[in-house]
């Protein structure tokens, strides 16, 4: 149950163009109530070229904290009293919170696959050889965390090799090769919208699934629908597969520790995704 706002309410919100279908909303609010906290998240639909300007409003307002999402990104990154290492790393911030009257942004997309693998598995990505299918933020900040996790090797496959080349320079493990250098690793990541529901390629799989192994740990970031296509076909290939919501509620609970001091309730959170779907 939410708490009644009060006077000393404090607020948390995700910025970004559009915002309104954020899930984001449903996990924080969950978690705060859980946790007892007097705090309310919301999302405010923020015109893009607007961000830095958000930042601002956060100082004047007492704003708690913020999640971002695009196009946003790059300019809280300059806009922020102090980057953290992965934001300085990636041009890129997600979320902003308060230390000692500063305004830090951090980026917690990349921790949050990290800690997600980690849960699902019993293991971890040090050691390990990785292709990451995709070039955006998103894998962009998986890649540089994975390559701070201890990964061995990280291969990169974008359509576009630009892009990948992009990616890749985030991480000293980290190189651009053809989609077939998966048969090389232990886990694949899907870090595109490929398989997404209301995607553009949503019935799709972003590799040709004879490339896919039994002793593969396919892990897709997609996390509507709950099953993908590459999920499922992975499966069919004995694969060991992973879905989106780990990443999605850890991400998010980074931010909820980072604003507000307290662990985050992973139980509360996942629930919540669980009933939303």
């Amino acid at each position: 149950m939410l708490i009644a706002p009060t006077g000393a309410t404090r607020v948390a919100a995700v910025i970004g163009s559009p915002v309104r279908h954020s899930l984001s909303p449903v996990l924080h609010n969950a978690a705060f109530a859980a946790a007892g906290l007097d705090w309310v998240y919301v999302a405010h639909e923020v015109m893009p070229g607007s961000g830095a300007a958000a930042v601002m409003a956060m100082r004047t307002l007492g704003i708690g904290g913020l999640s971002v999402t695009m196009p946003h990104k790059q300019d809280v990154a300059k806009a922020v009293d102090r980057p953290s290492a992965s934001v300085q790393a990636l041009g890129a911030c997600n979320c902003v919170y308060w230390s000692d009257g500063e305004l830090v942004g951090d980026n917690t997309d990349g921790d949050g696959y990290v800690n997600s693998f980690a849960i699902a598995t019993g293991s971890s990505v040090a050691g390990r050889t990785v292709s990451v299918l995709g070039a955006g933020g998103a894998a962009t900040a998986i890649i540089e965390a994975l390559g701070r996790a201890g990964a061995a090797e990280i291969h990169v496959w974008a359509r576009r090799s630009e892009s990948a080349q992009a990616a890749a320079s985030v991480s000293a493990v980290a190189s651009v090769g053809p989609i077939d250098q998966v048969e090389a690793s232990s886990l694949i990541i899907n870090a595109t919208p490929v398989g997404m529901r209301k995607g553009p390629n949503p019935q799709g799989i972003p590799l040709p699934a004879d490339l896919i192994r039994k002793d593969h740990i396919v892990h897709d970031i997609v996390y509507e629908p709950r099953k993908t296509p590459l999920m499922l076909a992975a499966g069919q290939r004995g694969a060991t597969v992973i879905g989106g919501v780990g990443m999605l509620v850890h991400q998010a609970a980074q931010q909820f520790t980072h604003w507000t001091g307290e662990p985050a309730p992973l139980d509360v959170m996942s629930q919540a995704i669980t009933r939303r779907k």
